[in-house]
C-alpha cells in the first residue's frame, strides 16, 4: 500500500535530514578511526615529508631545518597530519556515503556513469598527487636557492606541511578535471564539439593551474604540469566525440526500428 501511495519513492524533508545525519555520522566515525591510525603513522609520514628538504639542503650545501615555533605546535602538527592521513585512508568510505546520499537523485543511466567517474577519478587523483610529489624536490630546491650565503633557512613545520599538502592537492585535482568533462558529456550536459570549441579558455585555465600548482618561478616545472593536463584535455574531448557518435548512432537505429514497427504493407513510401 505504501508503494502505491508513493510510486516515485519520494522522501520528505525530514527523511532527507535523517538520511543526511546517518551518512554524516558514519563518515565521521570512519574519519575518526582513520585519524587514530594516522596518529600512529605520523613519524613515518613526517620523515618522508622532510626528505626533500634534507636532500636538497645537503646537495646545495644550505643550512635548512624544519622547526616548531611553540610548545604546542608539535602536537598541533601531529593532529593535522593524523587527520589528513585518516581522511585519505577512509576516502572510499566517506566517498561512498556521499554517493549513497545523492544517488537516488540520479536516473539509472546517470548513476552508472557517476560510478564509473568515482572509479576513474581516484587513480587520476592519486596519479596527479604522485606526479606533484616527484616534482616537489625541484620546487624545494628552487625556493631554498633564494637563501643568502652564510644564512640559515628556519622552516616552520606547520607551514611546510600545509604547503606540501596544498601542492599535492592542486596536482591531484588538476588531473581529475578531464574526468569531470567526460562525466558531463556522458550525462548529456556537454558535447565533444563543445569541449573542443572551448580549447582557448581551457589552455588559459590549465596555464593558471600550472602557475598556482608550481610555487616557483621556474617555467619548466609549470610546463611539465601543463603537458599531461593538455593531453588529458584532448583525450577527454576524443572520448566525448566517440560517445556522441555512439549516442547518435543508437538514436538513429532506434528511429529506424520504430519506423519498421509502424510500417504497414499498404503505406506509400
Amino acid at each position: 500500500m505504501a508503494s502505491r501511495r508513493n510510486p516515485d519513492k519520494r522522501m520528505k524533508l525530514s527523511g532527507h535530514l535523517r538520511e543526511f545525519r546517518k551518512r554524516l555520522f558514519r563518515s565521521a566515525i570512519a574519519i575518526l578511526a582513520g585519524t587514530l591510525a594516522g596518529w600512529e603513522l605520523f613519524d613515518t609520514v613526517f620523515n618522508e615529508l622532510q626528505k626533500p628538504i634534507i636532500m636538497v639542503a645537503k646537495e646545495a650545501n644550505v643550512n635548512a631545518t624544519v622547526n616548531f615555533s611553540s610548545v604546542v605546535s608539535a602536537f598541533d602538527l601531529h593532529l593535522q597530519v593524523a587527520f589528513f592521513i585518516g581522511l585519505f585512508l577512509t576516502s572510499p568510505i566517506w566517498l561512498y556515503q556521499i554517493w549513497a546520499f545523492v544517488a537516488p537523485a540520479f536516473k539509472k543511466r546517470e548513476r552508472k556513469y557517476t560510478v564509473l567517474f568515482a572509479l576513474t577519478s581516484t587513480p587520476l587523483f592519486l596519479g596527479g598527487a604522485y606526479f606533484g610529489w616527484v616534482l616537489f624536490p625541484g620546487f624545494v630546491r628552487s625556493l631554498l636557492g633564494f637563501t643568502p650565503a652564510g644564512s640559515s633557512n628556519v622552516i616552520n613545520a606547520s607551514e611546510y606541511v600545509l604547503f606540501t599538502v596544498r601542492v599535492l592537492l592542486v596536482f591531484g585535482l588538476a588531473f581529475v578535471l578531464p574526468a569531470v568533462l567526460v562525466l558531463l558529456n556522458a550525462i548529456g550536459t556537454l558535447s565533444g564539439k563543445g569541449i573542443l570549441r572551448g580549447w582557448r579558455p581551457a589552455v588559459f585555465i590549465i596555464s593558471l593551474i600550472g602557475a598556482l600548482a608550481t610555487p616557483v618561478s621556474d617555467p619548466v616545472s609549470m610546463f611539465l604540469l601543463m603537458i599531461p593536463l593538455l593531453a588529458f584535455y584532448y583525450l577527454s574531448a576524443a572520448i566525448a566525440l566517440a560517445n556522441d557518435k555512439r549516442r547518435a548512432m543508437r538514436s538513429r537505429n532506434k528511429e529506424e526500428l520504430d519506423l519498421a514497427k509502424n510500417y504497414q504493407p499498404g503505406d506509400i513510401s
